[in-house]
């Protein structure tokens, strides 16, 4: 079928342009445009970037008027057609931009414009396709163009010989030299007769090494040999090199090898005995590490029942999703390997999402130990073109797993069988940013469009998913709930102390670590064992204070302290990138009492070099993790045991398993429960659990401090007992009470704005907008009724940082239980707010289900 009508979303971020526009298809690239398909088109008076969403034969819209897509930026769509299917749902589901849901599904790279070339295809040998199909058929003259019938048709072997001629053609000039054979083309690129190479400009560039090979063979070669004079004897060393080694070699290898220079090689190339040529290759953030091969492991009976459930739908191609509630250590990751292996083995792929990159470097040493070349990875850390080329295998199909954070859930594989979720329960699987989405939605819609699997891990579930496992309730999201309670090793969860910070204060114990806790590093020392401490540090910072008039260092543009870091010696804001020296007297009173208050790492670090001078300490943070690569070599540093203590916030707390570490302190336990969010005491008893899974993994026994000023609160008293279930049941009753989730769904409103007496009308207006609508549609009203379809509006209320970056900033919070589209309302009521302002300066940010309220 022709389509003479593509349907483009263009990428310019206005409310204006959140809808398809109609182009014409030029007669040229007819046959080449598709869905997901990145054009340059003419907006207004200029040419920008556009994703296509639909193809037509007719628009409603006059022809005359319709203007033609101007040009092709990827031969073969970056965007495969359920991706673009999902950012429709996703633009519904979080109130977001089509435009911000597409652009989230690529990686930077493609963000630029493209130049496209074409050439014949090369085997990993480094020989192209249609040599070795000459090979294939007995061909000795393999500079001939021999073409195998079954490979390639009179029309199909012109193209190629065509390319195969000149070497590499832009798409461009393809294109228009063969406008009537799309088809063929297209065909020849998705059988791997040909290739298509890009370099973005401005982004990044596909790179390339020169390579060096002998031209000449048999005879030829003795004859070329034969011919050198005494003063070409390098020329000549080269040339014997070359022919000895038999395959292309790069050039630095053989400049370096034999000592020669780069003109040597030149001139050998110029007599036509050697060639020297540009190859692609993959940037691989992983060349230059060994992976240790490992074979799987024999299941217990409690993997192997969740083996068999997950691979039960795995071998049926059928939706199912899965809430695997495993205690620490019970062999999770074994699990998530095994049903990967029988999903690969089927012919499909596999993604595995982790919730921070802390994370990442021993999932990929696990992975590519089992997968090896199979494994791509995909992370901020890495640099733009190392994430380009990780994509490319990925859409390529060069390889069959994907690794990474909540955007590797986009990760454009064919015929995706699982989904792996790993740490289900963390809230940095949902972005912050527009789009503002959860990879756990997105992975089980995803499931859905490919009749595939996804596992939810986690040794403490949300409770979001643990109710909806439990009751069944919701059509949309309800896991099979699948338990493993023992570790296959047969140790002992850790026992678990919780020490009253109180009580040592009245004993006269100022130190930061309890007397337990200091007799506990030191026996480890003593007796060469590891210890992990973790500092809960979620929104604790140290901050400077004046100890004579109480001046507290404050962020000019944000209301929030700014936080002291000892490295540099400057105060920095965490929220609007402010900086500047610290303070050596108060800049209010001129006093020299200035002093620096809270806990940092870097305290902890410093103490620890006091109390135990000589003690090797590891420290994560935030200041120590910048540089590439960081994480790896900390951790890789304690695993080597060439640390004894591994210090550090979160990134410490989970995920990581070390056979030595038989202890695990954590100092200021109850930090997020003074936070002013409901889920303060369950992301504590999560923080707690997970840190507390560290100790004792292997044959040495565990044992756990938590150091508190709350030892009476449930969430830390259910934690220290690893208990649950009981924690579960004490939370949902408060939870319940108050019609938080899960017994109801959240939608935050932010609206921001540089004068305060504006915001504070505007917000008020859309606040009462939204109940007058919510009443017309028979929504509103107490959530404390037992209506099966209730909607309540709290606020506006000034936002627990009521400015930030000199925009003030207030909030409404919409609660409702039912099959309500609260989010269309929402977003309708936003619209019209912004509409009836006409202000540029108004800023309205709508998060659905948000994890964080600040």
């Amino acid at each position: 079928m022709t389509y003479k009508v593509a349907k483009v979303i263009v990428d310019v971020p206005s409310r204006e342009t959140d809808r398809p526009f109609d182009y014409l298809i030029p007669d040229e690239l007819k046959g080449w445009i598709e869905v997901g398909s990145r054009v340059g088109v003419p907006f207004g008076r200029r040419t920008v970037q556009g994703f296509v969403l639909s193809l037509h034969r007719e628009s409603d819209m006059d022809p005359a008027r319709m203007k033609p897509i101007q040009e092709l930026l990827d031969l073969m769509p970056p965007l495969p057609p359920d991706l673009v299917e999902m950012a429709e749902w996703m633009s519904r589901k979080y109130a977001c931009s089509m435009i911000s849901a597409l652009q989230v599904m690529i990686p930077a790279a493609l963000k630029g414009k493209a130049e496209r070339y074409i050439s014949v295809a090369e085997d990993e040998g480094g020989q192209d396709a249609l040599s070795e199909a000459d090979a294939e058929a007995g061909n000795a003259d393999s500079g001939s163009l021999f073409v195998v019938p079954e490979l390639l048709t009179g029309e199909e072997e012109e193209i190629v010989a065509y390319v195969k001629a000149a070497g590499q053609v832009t798409m461009d000039h393809l294109s228009a030299r063969f406008a009537d054979r799309a088809g063929d083309l297209k065909g020849l690129i998705r059988r791997g007769i040909l290739a298509e190479t890009q370099m973005i400009k401005d982004k990044v560039r596909k790179k390339t090494v020169k390579t060096v090979s002998a031209a000449v063979s048999g005879e030829e070669a003795e004859k070329a040999l034969a011919s050198f004079s005494g003063q070409a004897r390098r020329q000549k060393e080269v040339l014997q090199f070359l022919l000895e080694v038999g395959v292309p070699l790069s050039l630095q290898e053989v400049l370096s090898t034999l000592r020669v220079t780069a003109g040597t090689v030149a001139k050998l190339a110029e007599k036509g005995f050697a060639v020297i040529e540009d190859v692609e290759v993959f940037r691989d953030p992983y060349r230059n590490r060994h992976f240790k091969g490992t074979d799987p492991l024999e299941r217990t009976a409690e993997q192997e029942v969740v083996y068999g459930k997950v691979t039960e739908t795995l071998d049926e191609r059928s939706y199912g999703v899965f809430l695997l509630h495993g205690v620490t250590g019970s062999g999770k990751t074994e699990v998530y390997l095994q049903t990967i292996e029988r999903c690969i083995s089927l012919g499909r792929q596999a993604i595995v999402l982790v919730p921070e990159i802390s994370l990442t470097p021993q999932m990929v040493e696990r992975f590519k130990g089992r997968f090896g070349g199979k494994v791509a990875v995909m992370h901020s850390r890495l640099s733009t073109g190392e994430r380009y080329d990780e994509w490319r295998k990925i859409r390529e199909g060069r390889v069959q797993v994907a690794i990474g954070a909540r955007s590797a859930v986009f990760a454009p594989f064919a015929d995706l069988g699982l989904i792996v979720m790993d740490e289900e329960h963390e809230t940095s699987y949902k972005q912050e940013e527009t789009p503002k989405y959860h990879a756990r939605d997105v992975a089980v819609y995803r499931a859905h469009q490919h009749n595939a699997a996804v596992i939810l891990g986690s040794a403490t579930p949300s409770l979001e998913s643990y109710h909806a496992a439990r009751s069944q309730a919701d059509d949309n999201f309800a896991p099979l709930l699948l338990e493993m309670k023992q570790r296959p090793s047969g140790s002992h969860l850790p026992g678990v102390n919780i020490v009253d910070m109180r009580e040592e204060l009245r004993d006269g114990n100022r130190s930061m670590f309890s007397r337990a806790l200091h007799e506990g590093i030191a026996a480890r020392l003593e007796r060469g064992e590891q210890t992990v401490l973790l500092l809960n540090r979620r929104g604790h910072s140290t901050f400077v204070m004046c100890r004579t008039c109480g001046y507290v260092a404050g962020c000019p543009e944000c209301d929030i302290s700014l936080t002291y870091h000892q490295k540099s010696n400057n105060l920095r804001c965490h929220y609007c990138g402010y900086a500047a020296p610290a303070p050596s007297i108060c800049p209010e009173c001129n006093s020299e009492h200035i002093r620096y208050f809270g806990t940092g790492t870097q305290r902890v670090e410093g103490e620890l070099a006091k109390l135990f001078p000589g003690i090797r300490v590891i420290r994560m943070d935030v200041d120590t993790t910048t540089e590439k690569g960081s994480h790896e070599k900390l951790l890789q540093t304690f695993r080597e045991k060439k640390g004894d203590v591994l210090l550090g916030t979160q990134m410490v707390a989970k995920g990581l398993d070390f056979p030595d570490v038989t202890l695990v302190g954590v100092i200021a336990a109850d930090t997020a429960l003074n936070f002013p969010d409901f889920r303060s005491a369950e992301k504590t008893f999560q923080l707690l659990t997970q840190v507390a899974g560290r100790a004792g993994r292997h044959q040495l026994p565990g044992e756990v401090f938590i150091q508190t000023y709350m030892p009476d609160h449930y969430s830390v008293i259910h934690a220290s007992r690893h208990d649950y279930g009981s924690f579960v049941r004490e939370e949902l009753n408060h939870r319940r009470a108050l019609h938080y989730p899960p017994y109801s769904r959240l939608i935050l409103v932010t609206l921001s704005h540089e004068k305060l007496p504006l915001l504070l009308r505007m917000a008020e207006n859309f606040a009462g907008d939204l109940r007058g609508k919510a009443q017309r549609l028979g929504w509103y009203g107490n959530l404390d009724r037992f209506a099966a379809e209730a909607l309540d509006i709290l606020g506006p209320v000034a936002s627990p940082i009521p400015r930030i970056k000199n925009r003030y900033r207030f909030q409404c919070m919409v609660k409702y239980r039912g099959p309500l589209d609260a989010v269309r309302l929402v977003r309708e009521t936003a619209a019209d707010t912004l509409a009836n302002l006409r202000d540029a300066s108004l800023q309205i940010s709508i998060d659905v289900d948000p994890q964080m309220l600040m």
